[in-house]
């Protein structure tokens, strides 16, 4: 999530659970907080309609090759795939700001006639195709083109929780939503050579200062609003740490609390102030061993929470789709195990791609196209993958052990040349 967390890597936890976005960065674009139907008709715009922007450079190195090369293709079974790739062409047919403050993404020009194509496709033969005629339709209109250079798989998930949306009993813990006198500051459109780059705070009096720390909103008699109170306060910590994650009230009602915006103070791994303090080896600082610490020592809770300044706000969203997960980077619902976060210097978002890595703690092959949707703070590199493994307990322990060797091919148009961005 380019924002401050969502990822939980394996090996990490221990250093506290670093990121990926489950942010949209095309909140500009009111589609991105719209309800969002994965199943309405593909409208694909034509090609003239499309404004030129400047291109953005890429940093890595891209080598052709020839599908037969890619290891382990012909095994994998398409599911979700179809559908994946028909709500990515919704991203990638969106118009191009030519913000610099959005992560590069795919081209829109070199995709349209791929994209017209798969809204043809569809119109004939669902959102379901037989495997076959995927692989025919891939193999025919793209090309794949080798990242150079080995990289690393970790994995994130979206969590689910209890909670109310009445303070009582053991319901305690707010997720906040987004508060009305938080600022973010574009300091691009000031000054040219920060472009991409944004301050949060807030006014007091004629001066902008930075924004409330997690201590100071909860001792605050001004709190923001307050979407749902969760029953666990280390759960409550790794939903921010994830930014976002499904609710189930305790009105048999679930929501998903999506990330709004946060506020701007760095974050500090309370896995690591426990090992510090002498109260948990480093080793063992997963989120069972800190929630075992948190009800053994329930006095200390507020202590250990607010050593971490960061804070994550939310917003209220409807769930659907149960194949539709949170929003990523790029504004698109993210799909169990088809969907990757990504470096954007060098795989632009929204774009298809080849993954071949294994999986968590094995050895057995993990060979599957994905899409380019999200982005993360310790996302950083050439082949550098965040895997998306979808929602719950399940989804949760394979992110948590997931840290693998991994090789990726980015799937271009046929004819279109090198992958590019705008």
């Amino acid at each position: 999530m380019k924002k401050i967390y969502l990822s939980v890597f394996a090996g990490l936890l221990s250093l506290g659970l670093v990121s990926c976005t489950t942010s949209s960065d095309y909140a500009a674009d009111d589609r991105a907080d719209a309800d969002f139907d994965m199943h309405a008709p593909l409208q694909v715009p034509a090609l003239s309609s499309f404004r030129q922007t400047d291109p953005r450079s890429l940093r890595g190195q891209y080598r052709p090759v020839q599908w037969e090369n890619l290891p382990g293709w012909q095994d994998d079974n398409t599911e979700n795939l179809w559908i994946t790739l028909i709500n990515n062409c919704r991203g990638l047919m969106r118009p191009v700001s030519g913000s610099l403050t959005i992560p590069a993404r795919a081209t829109p020009q070199d995709w349209q006639p791929f994209c017209a194509d798969v809204a043809e496709f569809t119109q004939h033969n669902g959102e379901e195709p037989d495997p076959s005629m995927v692989k025919f339709f891939l193999e025919q209109h793209l090309q794949p083109w080798e990242l150079v250079g080995r990289g690393m798989a970790t994995g994130y998930y979206e969590p689910v929780v209890q909670g109310s949306t009445s303070q009582g009993g053991d319901y305690q813990w707010p997720m906040y939503a987004k508060p009305k006198d938080l600022l973010t500051i574009d300091l691009g459109a000031v000054y040219p050579e920060l472009a991409g780059k944004r301050v949060r705070g807030k006014v007091e009096g004629n001066k902008v200062v930075p924004y409330d720390t997690r201590a100071q909103i909860g001792s605050n008699s001004d709190k923001p609003p307050v979407i749902a109170w969760l029953n666990d306060p280390v759960e409550a910590f790794f939903l921010q740490v994830q930014g976002s994650g499904r609710v189930q009230l305790d009105n048999g009602r679930s929501i998903r609390l999506a990330y709004a915006d946060h506020n701007g103070r760095p974050y500090t791994s309370i896995g690591r102030w426990l090992a510090d303090q002498g109260e948990l080896p480093l080793a063992q600082t997963s989120m069972q061993n800190i929630k075992a610490w948190a009800q053994q020592n329930p006095h200390r809770v507020d202590e250990m929470l607010n050593v971490n300044e960061a804070m994550v706000f939310f917003r209220e969203e409807r769930i659907t789709d149960s194949i539709a997960g949170p929003k990523g980077a790029y504004g698109i619902p993210l799909v169990a195990q088809r969907t990757v976060a990504v470096d954007p210097d060098y795989v632009p978002l929204g774009s298809p791609l080849y993954l071949a890595t294994t999986y968590p703690s094995t050895n057995r092959p993990l060979e599957k196209v994905v899409v380019a949707q999200d982005t993360g703070g310790a996302i950083k590199g050439a082949a550098r993958i965040d895997f998306f493994w979808g929602s719950g307990e399940e989804a949760g322990e394979m992110a948590g052990r997931m840290k693998q060797d991994t090789r990726v091919w980015v799937l271009w148009p046929v004819g279109m040349g090198e992958p590019n961005a705008r």
